[in-house]
């Protein structure tokens, strides 16, 4: 297929691809390039460049700003995207559009523009990369290969159907001769899921239900087939993967209907929760549910980060999630055992915890026909923007809002969408940095906003922006501000972190522009 409205600038500026990017590249920790939607395959958000870092980062300056150009103004014309970054090239996104820019000067270089269709225009999160290949999402959910060089489109292929309301926003994940894709929609009741595509031709290698078949684990918490089968779970933000268990982690969304509960009744696994899949047959390995039977649309899609840690004195492989629930969880990540819970914000929907670590609901916080006050609001105590975790310190970086809903219930029974609204009061988000061996919070620091992600790096920093249009860096061990300056709009999305010719850049979205940052002066 041919590419539409592709734009080739400025070629002969274009910095040369010196390899392609392997399986075997993306492996390895992430040193100089940023190849993957997090960095790499942990989630963590934290690059071990140290260029810039706290006795210097008072000497950051803007090496150059891009401002995309050549897209149709809407809902979701900001860069919600993380920026890939790979053999000098910057790729990033925003819904129908990539652009390559130069990583040096934020030169063009190409850029592709998907045709107009009618799927939902919320936003884009990124690309990924196999070879000299990118692939991306549509908001009308087809995956579309192009040529990393040029930007020419090598193929598209259907994920699911926009007329059933699916749409599609999520970067894919690689993980060796796989491209990873999941899905997302709240309107109508389909149920989620993930699938594994040929990273060459695009045909469907597996296919991963969030409800279970008749007879699986876990359909055993649904009332009927009829509710598995309209029962959401959408899989709308990327994954983590871990290469010596062989395990994809994926968090899932919030059952359908959203706000009524009485047609489903039971805990509906594997809505709400963070589960383990075989990267090579999609096969569940393990599932851990963080809000059985939800009713307050608090999908579970934030990161779940890996990484390797004591805890209760014994060197374990585990995962953690800040989720939109209220709560923090650690678990072992060979088997999902759970080891910790604990709220991040003040929460009122719960009984206690269980013996399995999971929230027991409180039935007075149901969603009612006169309206029932619950904490967090259905945006949730945290959301989709990226949280980030430092060895060093030890400490899970998360933004997290003290918020409210009232939610009503508008319909009962075999109810169908939402089922339900809400009218929600979210206070100023802050950073918390919560110690993963206990969960308490280590510091706080208000930033005004829900978002946008985080950043940290070996240089002791943490990246972040605010709701006055402030770029921050902060000491990661102790939230005092370092660094700041202002830019034309509100960061909507996490920085990333990058070395080019012995020199570190940290690159950020806001509005329709990417800033990149570096030092006045290097060593």
């Amino acid at each position: 297929m041919k590419a539409h409205a592709l734009t080739l600038g400025l070629l002969l500026v274009a910095p040369a691809l010196a390899q392609e990017l392997t399986p075997e590249m993306l492996l390895k920790p992430a040193t100089g390039n940023w190849p993957t939607y997090n960095g790499d395959y942990s989630g963590q958000r934290h690059s071990p460049l140290q260029q810039i870092n706290i006795s210097n980062v008072s000497d950051l300056t803007e090496a150059w700003r891009y401002r995309a150009t050549g897209f149709s103004p809407g809902f979701g014309s900001i860069i919600k995207s993380t920026p890939l970054e790979v053999n000098g090239v910057l790729y990033f996104t925003m819904p129908d559009n990539i652009w390559a820019i130069d990583a040096r000067t934020g030169k063009d270089i190409w850029h592709f523009k998907y045709p107009q269709n009618e799927g939902n225009h919320i936003g884009q999160r990124g690309v990924a990369m196999w070879g000299n290949w990118l692939y991306f999402e549509t908001p009308d959910c087809n995956l579309v290969s192009l040529n990393a060089k040029d930007g020419k489109e090598r193929w598209r292929r259907k994920i699911a159907d926009v007329k059933l309301e699916y749409f599609c926003t999520m970067s894919p994940l690689v993980v060796g001769n796989h491209i990873v894709a999941g899905v997302g929609g709240d309107s109508l009741d389909n149920p989620g899921f993930l699938e594994s595509r040929d990273p060459e031709t695009g045909d469907t290698q597996w296919h991963w239900n969030v409800e279970p078949s008749p007879g699986e684990p876990g359909s055993e918490t649904w009332p009927d087939n009829d509710s598995r089968s309209h029962g959401g779970g959408m899989t709308w933000m990327t994954g983590t993967y871990d290469p010596q268990l062989h395990l994809l982690y994926w968090g899932t969304g919030n059952p359908n209907p959203v706000h009524a509960g009485e047609g489903r009744k039971g805990d509906n696994q594997w809505t709400c929760s963070i589960v383990a899949l075989n990267v090579d047959t999609g096969k569940l390995a393990w599932g851990y549910q963080v809000s059985p039977h939800d009713t307050h649309d608090w999908d579970a899609v934030q990161t779940p980060i890996l990484f390797d840690g004591e805890f209760d004195g014994k060197p374990r492989k585990l995962i953690a999630q800040a989720s939109r629930n209220g709560f923090f969880f650690v678990l072992d990540r060979t088997n999902g055992q759970h080891l910790l819970t604990k709220p991040f914000i003040q929460t009122n929907w719960t009984l206690g915890i269980n013996a399995n670590g999971q929230p027991i609901p409180n039935p007075k916080k149901e969603p009612s026909r006169n309206g029932t006050l619950v904490s967090p609001s259905s945006n949730g105590a945290s959301n989709w923007f990226a949280p980030t975790f430092d060895p060093s310190t030890g400490l899970f970086y998360v933004v997290a809002s003290q918020s409210y809903s009232v939610f009503y219930l508008t319909a009962e029974g075999k109810a169908e969408g939402f089922a339900g609204r809400d009218d929600f009061l979210n206070y100023p988000g802050e950073i918390k940095a919560i110690d993963y061996k206990t969960g308490e919070i280590r510091w706080s620091h208000d930033i005004g906003a829900m978002g946008p992600g985080l950043l940290s790096t070996a240089g002791g920093l943490l990246f972040t922006g605010d709701n006055a249009n402030h770029i921050l860096a902060m000491d990661d061990a102790t939230g005092k501000t370092l660094w700041h300056t202002t830019v034309a709009a509100t960061q909507a999305n996490g920085a990333v972190t990058y070395e080019l010719d012995g020199k570190q850049y940290v690159v950020v979205g806001a509005g329709d522009f990417l800033y990149a940052f570096t030092l006045r002066k290097t060593n």
